[in-house]
């Protein structure tokens, strides 16, 4: 995102085991993916399951409620001098 009303936001969990990602949500695509033969399997079962709504709603309830905290106390005060 590049703005303060955080559109654009994109929220990435990742999956990673011996350093290869298995599987991933992106909020952007809106659902799981997976990238071996194990991620995948887990993809079609979390894509049909309760996963998949807590994921889709951790861009509002986690990134943007914390992102609004950050701009007001770290990224609004960058121009002041102290």
């Amino acid at each position: 995102y590049s703005s303060k009303d955080l559109h654009g936001a994109e929220y990435i969990d990742s999956y990673v085991f011996n350093k290869v990602e298995d599987i991933r949500f992106n909020s952007t695509v809106g659902k799981y993916v997976g990238y071996t033969e194990h991620g995948v399997k887990n993809a079609e079962t979390w894509n049909k399951g309760s996963e998949l709504a807590q994921e889709l709603g951790e861009l509002e309830r986690y990134c943007k409620h914390n992102a609004a905290i950050y701009y007001s106390n770290v990224l609004d005060k960058t121009g002041e001098q102290g």
